[in-house]
């Protein structure tokens, strides 16, 4: 544990649905959900006018649209989000060598790697103020001297605020909170703790090691003991070690014809690999994951002779080990992934095979004989405006679809850097003047941002930090 509060925690405030209302003028301030839009889809983010109403993440769509039926449903954009996180990890880079991204939108960085023991809130306050200036978004930040302090703090902090926790004041923060705030405290967990009439964390502490490892075992009661009074000794680790990229859909209806799954698998299988190319990796396992219209769920792998980044590989070992599952009742989700991760790749093994062949006549025993090739995307699909897609229109202009149903789409046309809400327009769906784009330059969203919580300001560097408090919030 440290003696001051060098470990930062950055965490980007409701992430996806903020990006969503930078771009589009016409949702500021209102309530977004991003995610799933299908019967079976699953909210991601949530903008914090649609929390407001019950909306959270991980919540099934369809529940989300009872709480919030007025609120705008869109799909998510990843290209854009992945460009803005750049741009984030890019900022925290220039204040630290030693950060550690935990996804798109969150990170820890280790101060005093950068040289900023002295003062790490003007660091925050730098880092949240550069952040805006460069997005539009907020984000809200922890100080503390560990990573799992520096991390409640940060949710303390949301929306758009800097909690500090000073070394001494752990306890303090720690012990009304419930078990569920501790890392490793999933439902199973807190439901074993619950029976022993264990509820908060300082409930934890008066327990004691030994009546925890009784509960829970050697390793997590320990370990949840020490985390209890605030313990925690793990460093910032930069550049993660990521051991597999992996896409999967659910589908809005089971799919029961072979040929669909085939086409499903293909497609998942462009999709990896377009993220294990961006990764700048490869890997030597193919692993396919399939969940059947019972809810059983199965995995099936196979490792290669080499890594590869290859996507006629992939797909055909994907199709192979999907092949090998019982799909016939129907299938509710597919996914592939490509584990054993490499920075380098070899020559593709089937593909060099293959060429032996044609070029010399021989055998074709050990080649894997192609499967039939995959069916063209339904019409239905191929031709789906989602709400969310970027559009552009040859005498409109950019814009956004905001629905389509009944052989019609409906276009709002407006950028980022409007400052009021665009006009909407409704075409055919086979309108040729009409067709997708890619999202406008980030620079287009520097200018007008999405809009902070009610009752709300920006933190400017000069902003008084509250020293009499045990964990001290700047209030945004």
């Amino acid at each position: 544990m440290r003696s001051a509060p060098t470990i930062l925690h950055l965490d980007m405030d409701a992430f996806f649905a903020a990006v969503e209302q930078a771009s589009k003028p016409s949702l500021r301030g209102k309530p977004v959900v991003v995610g799933g839009l299908g019967p079976r889809g699953v909210v991601s983010t949530a903008s914090y006018e649609a929390r407001v109403h019950g909306v959270h993440s991980a919540m099934a769509m369809a529940h989300a649209r009872r709480l919030a039926p007025h609120a705008a449903y869109l799909v998510p954009r990843f290209g854009i989000y992945r460009q803005i996180s750049e741009i984030v990890m890019a900022l925290l880079r220039e204040a630290s060598p030693l950060i550690e991204p935990l996804s798109v939108d969150e990170a820890f960085v280790d101060l005093e790697a950068g040289g900023h023991a002295g003062d790490p809130r003007a660091v925050a306050r730098g880092l949240r103020a550069d952040i805006r200036a460069a997005t539009g978004l907020t984000a809200s930040v922890g100080l503390a001297g560990s990573k799992l302090l520096a991390k409640i703090a940060s949710e303390k902090a949301k929306p758009d605020g800097l909690v500090v926790v000073e070394p001494g004041t752990e306890r303090a923060l720690l012990d009304p909170m419930p078990v569920r705030t501790l890392p490793g405290v999933g439902p199973a967990t807190a439901e074993h703790l619950r029976r022993a009439g264990i509820l908060t964390v300082a409930e934890i502490s008066r327990a004691g090691e030994g009546e925890l490892v009784r509960l829970l075992g050697k390793a997590h009661g320990a370990g949840l003991h020490a985390m209890a009074a605030g313990v925690d000794n793990r460093p910032v680790v930069a550049d993660r070690d990521v051991k597999s990229i992996s896409v999967e859909d659910t589908f809005d209806t089971d799919l029961t014809d072979r040929a669909h799954v085939r086409y499903e698998i293909d497609r998942l299988a462009e999709r990896c690999v377009q993220r294990l190319r961006g990764a700048g990796r490869s890997g030597r396992t193919v692993v396919v994951k399939v969940r059947r219209y019972d809810f059983s769920t199965l995995t099936r792998s196979e490792t290669l002779r080499a890594p590869t980044d290859d996507p006629a590989v992939v797909r055909e070992t994907a199709r192979r080990l999907a092949e090998a599952v019982d799909t016939t009742g129907g299938v509710r989700l597919l996914g592939v992934g490509v584990a054993g991760l490499a920075d380098f790749t070899q020559e593709d093994l089937f593909a060099h095979a293959e060429s032996e062949l044609a070029l010399h006549g021989g055998s074709d025993q050990g080649v894997p004989e192609p499967l039939p090739s995959s069916p063209p995307p339904a019409p239905e699909r191929a031709n789906r405006w989602l709400p969310g897609h970027d559009v552009v229109h040859e005498v409109h202009g950019a814009g956004w679809v905001q629905g389509s149903g009944v052989g019609r789409v409906t276009v709002r046309f407006e950028v980022p850097s409007d400052s009021r809400p665009g006009r909407v327009r409704t075409f055919p769906v086979d309108d040729p003047a009409l067709s997708r784009s890619d999202p406008l330059p980030l620079a287009a969203q520097r200018e007008h941002g999405p809009p902070g919580a009610p009752g709300t300001r920006h933190v400017s560097e000069a902003a008084p930090d509250p020293q009499d408090a045990p964990a001290a919030r700047e209030t945004p």
